[in-house]
């Protein structure tokens, strides 16, 4: 069977855009911010070794494509800020440019849609981790600059408490350091306290 190099290179190329997606998000210690293919990795491992670390049984495998496909609709519809007022309709489009992209004569991943829909839908054990992860590193980089776009953008510790509140459910230990972290970054002046 002949293959199509220049399609699948061309669809390549497409998934590479997604290193020009920029987050608010600071990282090293707050000297840039990163954009949306760098947080996929950390993602992708990051769930992979709080799954080892807290001997979670889920499918690996499951786990790390669930976190591959997680920001890829955000190549067309750009990051959306945790925080942000358009949150609830940025899946739109997100959902729209999956799509494309699996209808791109160079993909051969079938699975696309389905992977993409479930992690922002699903309830599986695979897709809690997920979530609890992608709301963990944010915050994780919070921390690590000391709350520098939590300062930028006049954040509350009733918004972070609010946005991290679903943890505590499947992820009590995670949730209880996220709150002491919370106190700190309320005392050290990084969150509003209201």
């Amino acid at each position: 069977m002949s293959k199509d190099i220049t399609a699948i290179t061309d669809y390549l190329l497409e998934l590479d855009a997604l290193k020009l997606v920029n987050r608010r998000t600071y990282i090293e210690h707050g000297l840039r911010k990163e954009n949306s293919a760098e947080h996929s990795w950390h993602l992708a491992m990051a769930c992979w070794s709080i799954a080892r670390s807290f001997a979670i049984d889920v499918s690996e495998e499951k786990l790390i494509k669930l976190a591959l496909v997680h920001d890829l609709g955000e190549i067309d519809a750009g990051d959306t800020f945790l925080y942000s007022k358009d949150r609830d309709t940025a899946h739109t489009a997100e959902r729209d440019c999956v799509l494309r992209l699996e209808c791109h004569s160079g993909n051969s991943i079938s699975e696309l849609s389905v992977l993409w829909e479930e992690q922002e839908n699903g309830e599986s054990i695979e897709t809690r981790l997920l979530k609890t992860v992608d709301r963990l590193l944010p915050f994780l980089h919070n921390i690590s600059s000391h709350g520098k776009t939590w300062k930028e953008l006049n954040i509350s510790r009733s918004q972070v408490l609010k946005a991290h509140a679903f943890i505590a459910d499947d992820f009590p230990e995670i949730h209880s350091w996220m709150l002491d972290k919370i106190e700190i970054a309320v005392t050290e002046g990084w969150l509003n306290d209201c």
